[in-house]
């Protein structure tokens, strides 16, 4: 039923009916109209389109998000952006969004015809309960980007817009008088003759189901991309998005693409085989840098640190992993299974933290597994054993992160590591893997469950049988 206003007008003596629509008052201004409890929602960065997307989806009682809107899209993450309007007509039409005409283009001759004209469109839409999603300049000022907003109201007495703005807190139900809005409004079209107005009608037709599934999704790594990008202002990279990383390299793309699948994505893939369940619970970024000035330059200019390492680190604080990948991937390896291990082991001793992540440093294929290989630690590693040097394993076991790390800092990664190899050799690694960190409360150390894998209760001679096998792995 369409709702009327009655005018009596008298025309040569004849009263006649003059039937006007609710929305246009009789003197041709307009009538109040407010859609009520739109919930208002902050949106990400660069995300107005895709907040102002949901805030009218809980109107209407979904729960679709703003980064569910933007995995819709199909928006590429590696543009570090948000919606822009032909992607944010394309989630729309998804979710199940009948958007109506979005591109209304007019010469600027007409421009005042023809902006009344589409505000007459969207406030009729307004007084039948329909919000708009409409494209504007953020604001007056020269250069200012475009944004999007949500209209939800328009106040007859004091001629204002009433709208949801995304980019702020508590920005629910603010107002904005309608001849500042009219000049917001028109965008220009790459022409200085033509204008265009931009309007996304939410009119519901048959609003889809969202499925999330576990991980990181395209949102995300947009989020962390625009982030990295502001990290990395002013310096030439290639980025490549590798689950759960994002890679970043001073070489070609198709290099560091190649580096990313060849050595980040098979070492997931084998430690997940084997270890590890869980994910990182945040993206972490690999800066693979090409050579020796590249690594010690870019570390110091971008997370402020001098390596002390010429290989590699990983950096708690700055959620990354830094290479120089001119020494070879083996670092990258051995790095990649701290953040594995913290996610899925969170008090894992130092002592098999460093030695599986040291194993792995020279690994390859073998029946369809990670293995580790002997490596340039074992000749060290020998000259200790030859002179009685080491500590035993119970007290090997129980070094503190502190002891471990600056304790014969060498030797102790040797030693944990041939520990990890001779595990390894005799097919327990995965099950010692597996039982030490399921019991890790009532052994804290991992002593106890060693001695169960191994059969060995006399810990002092099975460091003699060790020894004989290490020092078989080194040629005369």
């Amino acid at each position: 039923m369409v709702k009327t206003v009655k005018s009596n007008l008298l025309i040569a003596g004849t009263c006649l009916l003059l039937v006007l629509p609710l929305d246009l008052i009789a003197d041709g201004s307009y009538s109040d109209a407010m859609i009520k409890e739109v919930p208002h929602v902050r949106q990400k960065q660069d995300f107005c389109g895709e907040a102002c997307v949901e805030m009218a989806l809980k109107k209407l009682g979904h729960s679709i998000n703003q980064d569910d809107v933007f995995n819709i899209s199909g928006l590429d993450p590696l543009l570090a952006r948000g919606c822009y309007t032909a992607d944010l007509a394309r989630a729309m039409k998804q979710i199940g969004f009948d958007a109506g005409t979005i591109w209304y283009s007019f010469n600027t001759t007409n421009a005042t015809v023809e902006i009344e004209k589409q505000w007459k469109a969207l406030h009729s839409d307004l007084v039948k309960g329909i919000p708009s999603i409409v494209c504007t300049h953020y604001n007056d000022q020269p250069g200012t980007s475009e944004h999007f907003r949500l209209v939800v109201g328009y106040d007859a007495k004091s001629d204002e817009i009433i709208y949801n703005e995304p980019a702020v807190e508590k920005g629910g139900y603010l107002r904005m008088k309608k001849d500042h809005f009219f000049k917001l409004w028109p965008l220009n079209s790459g022409n200085s003759t033509r204008q265009t107005v931009i309007r996304f009608r939410c009119q519901p037709s048959t609003i889809t189901t969202i499925t999330r599934k576990p991980g990181f999704t395209p949102a995300d790594y947009a989020q962390h991309i625009m982030q990295l990008n502001k990290k990395i202002s002013g310096k030439s990279f290639a980025i490549v998005i590798e689950p759960p990383f994002v890679v970043v390299g001073d070489e070609e793309l198709e290099t560091v693409r190649l580096r990313s699948e060849q050595t980040v994505r098979w070492a997931v893939k084998m430690l997940k085989q084997d270890y590890f369940k869980q994910d990182p619970d945040r993206i972490l970024d690999i800066f693979l840098f090409k050579d020796k000035d590249s690594y010690e330059k870019n570390t110091a200019e971008i997370f402020n640190e001098t390596p002390t390492t010429p290989f590699g680190f990983f950096s708690d604080e700055h959620h990354a992993l830094i290479m120089n990948i001119a020494t070879g991937g083996g670092t990258l390896v051995h790095e990649i299974v701290h953040p594995y291990m913290a996610a899925n082991f969170t008090n894992c001793p130092s002592w098999f933290n460093e030695g599986l992540g040291s194993l792995y440093e020279q690994s390859q294929l073998r029946k369809g597994h990670i293995a580790g290989l002997v490596n340039w630690r074992l000749p060290g590693l020998v000259k200790e054993i030859k002179t009685d040097s080491l500590p035993s394993f119970p007290e090997l076991l129980k070094t503190t992160s502190t002891e471990f790390y600056s304790s014969n800092r060498g030797n102790n990664y040797a030693q944990a590591r041939y520990l990890c190899y001779y595990l390894q050799e005799k097919d327990l690694l995965v099950k010692f893997y597996k039982e030490f960190s399921n019991n890790s409360t009532k052994d804290p150390s991992g002593l106890e469950t060693l001695q169960k894998v191994l059969g060995e209760t006399d810990m002092n001679a099975f460091k003699k049988k060790w020894e004989k096998f290490v020092l078989k792995l080194m040629p005369d």
